[in-house]
């Protein structure tokens, strides 16, 4: 674990001190943000933090190889120059995009391209986990692996909307998938743990957390398509890395039942946000007959924030949820099934009350001014009765004085 840990220490480190240069590169070539309707900055920010983030990845890759330990990684090098392969795609796609906002067609096309890069050099999907049953051979499998790039790519992209949301929710799920990956090693050799898998999510999760401290509000650069991009294929690699590993767990106990699972239940938890972000995006737009890659101001983060969540609310909020699920997920590991799912049960209880409190307020609020409202105007009707009653009363009162006298 100390090595891995290492190496995620010199990916913040690099993202963190590299990031300001690229900021001031990223502004001398007049590569910013500049405010827009669905935007939530009220000022220009530089782009290319994602350049930053590769970098500090590409040097923990690099600070691994010379790490005796971690040598099993590298002893079969394919792999790994098949990911750096894809980065460095995504990487040249992300800075053009940034810098000219190019055609949705050809970040498509990027994203593809770094895909099948990964397919070339044998990272795909490979086992299904029900079963460890295989998905097949050639097109079957290159498609599958396509298809979760992309998905897993666009929808970190998708969620890049508030200061340090992907970033922090990329961190949460990758320190999930660290651990998972960790433990799933030693379980099948608990004499060495280094681990392709592994060692991605500790890059992954470095260089968030190297970034962050720029990236936080009130941000001072922004990831852009290069980071969110570069976020969702890291992220898409270790889904479909963990997969080989499946066939080999037939006799370990402990993988079977509910985290048998893991392979698929840990990344879906782990990407929920910006997958159902993604999904909701992808419906939004289309009942409306216009492209799913059209920017619009209808995502997650919008709602809270249009709900009554401040910026640095709404970003902790979204915190939670992906913790929720990628470190419950986890849990089923480490802990009974029955308890995992209880604490979950009351914790998802907790977050959407936290997350329905702005609006359960406002309820609140307008039920006591109808409330309010109502009571004045029985108030002003009962007024008006002693008006209308009063006359009648003195001239009764009249009436009996003179029967007297």
């Amino acid at each position: 674990m100390i090595y891995f840990l290492i190496v995620l220490t010199v990916s913040a480190v690099v993202t963190y001190v590299v990031t300001p240069m690229v900021r001031a590169a990223a502004l001398t070539l007049g590569v910013y943000t500049a405010p827009r309707t669905r935007d939530v900055h009220r000022g220009p920010l530089p782009r290319w933090g994602g350049a930053g983030m590769f970098l500090g990845m590409v040097i923990g890759l690099a600070a691994a190889s010379t790490i005796p330990y971690l040598s099993g990684i590298f002893a079969d090098l394919t792999p790994v120059r098949g990911v750096f392969a894809a980065m460095v795609v995504i990487l040249l796609t992300g800075l053009a995009d940034d810098a000219w906002d190019i055609h949705w067609a050809l970040k498509l096309g990027g994203q593809i391209g770094a895909a099948l890069l990964l397919v070339l050099h044998g990272v795909e999907l490979e086992v299904m986990p029900v079963g460890w049953l295989g998905v097949g051979d050639g097109v079957l499998q290159a498609a599958l692996t396509v298809l979760v790039v992309v998905a897993t790519v666009n929808a970190f992209n998708f969620i890049d909307g508030l200061d340090g949301l992907a970033a922090g929710v990329a961190a949460i799920g990758g320190s999930a998938f660290f651990i998972y990956s960790y433990q799933l090693t030693l379980t099948i050799n608990e004499f060495d743990a280094s681990n392709l898998v592994t060692l991605l999510m500790a890059v992954l999760v470095g260089s968030c957390l190297g970034f962050l401290p720029h990236n936080f509000h009130p941000s001072r650069i922004i990831m852009g398509d290069t980071g969110a991009m570069l976020i969702g294929l890291v992220m898409a690699a270790g889904t479909l890395a963990v997969t080989a590993d499946l066939g080999q767990l037939e006799t370990s106990f402990r993988f079977r039942n509910v985290p048998a699972y893991m392979p698929i239940l840990l990344p879906l938890a782990v990407t929920l946000l910006p997958l159902l972000d993604l999904l909701l995006a992808v419906v939004r737009r289309t009942a409306k007959g216009i492209s799913p890659f059209t920017p619009d101001r209808g995502h997650l983060h919008h709602k809270l924030l249009d709900g009554g969540y401040s910026h640095p609310q709404t970003v902790l909020l979204l915190y939670l949820w992906a913790a929720l699920f990628a470190i419950g997920t986890v849990a089923f590991n480490f802990l009974p099934w029955w308890l995992v799912a209880l604490g979950m049960m009351l914790s998802l209880g907790g977050a959407i009350l936290l997350t329905l409190s702005p609006w359960l307020r406002r309820r609140a609020q307008r039920l006591n001014r109808a409330a309010a409202q109502r009571a004045l105007a029985e108030r002003r009707r009962l007024q008006r009765l002693r008006q209308v009653e009063e006359p009648g009363a003195e001239r009764a009162a009249r009436d009996r004085s003179a029967e007297e006298v």
